[in-house]
């Protein structure tokens, strides 16, 4: 944040009615923006999670993310193309959603689909393959999941199961025993040849670096 200058004298007051009328117009011009800042996460009944760029339902608990950057308004002269005006006298009404804003809204609602998406279908894998305990519930839940969060399209469908085996393989066991094996070449006092501490790291880069946070 930029630091803000004293005045030098005291400033003038404006009067109450104009500053309501500022505030009136800030609130409309910053309507537009941070509708298209946010995203919502909820988890419904069933467990299944949903993304959107809409409000859930009357009484969801949502959780709500903000685009990163897009909170901003943009820059305009005079605020001459933020509204328009219908006729002499009425309120003025937002323009048109600014297209790359809703493109970084959308991009951003993308990744966040397809996390959700990666880490259920990992899940069933893991919970089908009889590894672990588990229930219809579950099943059903995770398939839900990711039938509502996946990409439709077979061939993106394709590079997030590959991102699932991707993130399975870097929660295994080999993988940790991967990365304490890294480490204690990386420690101080450590004899470990050069070129078995980068075979060793390439290793884990390649294998045991889960494409989703």
């Amino acid at each position: 944040m930029n630091p803000v200058s004293r005045p030098v004298g005291r400033p003038r007051q404006p009067p109450a009615a104009t500053l309501i009328q500022c505030l009136s117009v800030s609130l409309m011009l910053a309507l537009p923006i941070n509708a298209l800042a946010q995203v919502y996460r909820w988890v419904d009944a069933e467990g299944v999670t949903h993304l959107s760029s809409q409000k859930p339902p009357p009484g969801v608990k949502a959780e709500r993310l903000d685009v990163p950057g897009s909170s901003r308004p943009t820059g305009s002269r005079s605020g001459s193309n933020s509204v328009s005006r219908s006729s002499a006298g009425s309120p003025p009404r937002p323009t048109a959603a600014d297209p790359a804003r809703v493109a970084e809204r959308e991009d951003v609602l993308g990744r966040l689909r397809t996390r959700e998406c990666v880490i259920a279908i990992e899940a069933l894998e893991r919970k089908t393959g009889g590894s672990e305990v588990t229930s219809a519930a579950d099943i059903k839940r995770l398939k839900q999941t990711a039938d509502l969060n996946c990409s439709q399209d077979p061939s993106r469908r394709r590079e997030q199961e590959a991102m699932a085996a991707r993130h399975r393989m870097a929660n295994s066991p080999a993988c940790d025993v991967a990365r304490d094996q890294l480490w204690q070449m990386l420690e101080p006092g450590s004899n470990a040849p050069r070129e078995r501490v980068r075979s060793q790291q390439a290793y884990v880069d390649e294998h045991c670096t889960s494409p989703v946070r």
